[in-house]
């Protein structure tokens, strides 16, 4: 350490591009929830956020695949921590978890009868390392980022550096719920209260809203996306069982919540580019490996979004072989003359 004045200055060091080892990402559920990042999860209340992520965690307890995933390899089940204010453990979030069928060894929550926990409490780190938890959700934001002006980015942003480097030294998934504003007619990416940059702190924010079309059915979409292609829409219903997985749709956050005009009516090139890409590579009638053909697609520039889309255009048969997913046209193909995009 170098002394300036009165204060002490941290030693210089220089670190080259050669001496840092590349790594993937590595995802929890692709692409909407990465290992060793932090996501927020945000939706106005009742709408869902607590039920739709207790059913994620109980899925991950029992080593089930996540909604409208292709592991390459059966997943494990895994341990979870989850703290929450706004509702008890032993009348809500044990039964919900519960009626989802979840592994009650494996959820955990951290006591906060001595003290509450925040972003910076060094518990946080301490649990998931006790417990190899994969998952910590965090509910609600306003509960657990501290004591803040939640309106101050030079306040926020430290919050959740602790929260960010947590996630990144103990390689664990954190989700943060969070409500929205009540601002409507604003893009999605506003409707996050407080400083812009607690959305800019995450690297994936997921927002869940009801189908103005169907009041039984929810959309969860994404609403920025640092490490990957935007995932597609998932619809789900809630009920007396928990959340139902409905389908997938092409939706976006600022569709969902009517600040977009939607589509322009100009040509969906990727698309027609993508169902192109798939019927050469399983022109043979064979089966191909899964992870093959998505590897040429995202070569090719085709997000995830895109290429799930072309795939339900086309039709194509996804079938599981111990540990692969194998990609075949449906029987009888599909004809040059199946309805694309203009």
């Amino acid at each position: 350490m170098q002394q300036t004045g009165t204060q002490t200055q941290p030693k210089l060091k220089i670190i080259k591009a050669s001496e840092i080892e590349p790594k993937a990402i590595e995802w929890l559920w692709y692409p909407f929830i990465p290992f060793g990042k932090v996501t927020l999860l945000q939706g106005d209340p009742g709408d869902g956020k607590s039920t739709f992520m207790l059913t994620i965690a109980a899925k991950l307890t029992k080593g089930e695949p996540l909604p409208f995933s292709e592991p390459e390899t059966p997943p494990e089940p895994m341990n979870v921590i989850y703290q929450t204010t706004e509702d008890e453990a032993d009348d809500t979030i044990v039964p919900r978890f519960i009626r989802a069928e979840g592994d009650r060894e494996r959820l955990h929550f951290i006591s906060e009868k001595e003290a509450p926990i925040s972003f910076g409490d060094c518990r946080i780190d301490e649990a998931i390392r006790q417990t190899k938890a994969k998952l910590l959700i965090l509910d609600p934001l306003s509960s657990y980022i501290g004591d803040c002006q939640i309106n101050a980015a030079n306040e926020v942003r430290p919050r959740f550096n602790y929260l960010i480097q947590t996630a990144k030294d103990t390689g664990c998934a954190i989700v943060i719920i969070n409500h929205l504003n009540k601002m409507p007619g604003v893009k999605a990416i506003y409707r996050t209260p407080g400083s812009i940059d607690i959305v800019g702190s995450v690297r994936s924010a997921l927002l869940i809203a009801k189908n103005k079309e169907n009041e039984d059915e929810r959309f969860m979409v994404q609403q920025k996306s640092n490490l990957s292609p935007t995932g597609s829409a998932i619809v789900f219903s809630v009920g007396e069982n928990g959340v139902t997985f409905i389908r997938e749709e092409e939706k976006s956050a600022d569709e969902l919540l009517g600040t977009s005009s939607g589509k322009n009516g100009r040509p969906d090139v990727k698309l027609r580019e993508a169902t192109e890409l798939i019927r050469e590579m399983l022109a043979d009638g064979e089966e191909h490996e899964a992870s093959e053909c998505e590897a040429k697609l995202r070569e090719a520039g085709i997000g995830v979004s895109t290429a799930k889309k072309a795939k339900r255009l086309i039709g194509v048969v996804s079938t599981k072989r111990r540990f692969n997913w194998f990609w075949r046209l449906p029987t009888g193909g599909a004809s040059e003359d199946d309805e694309l995009p203009l």
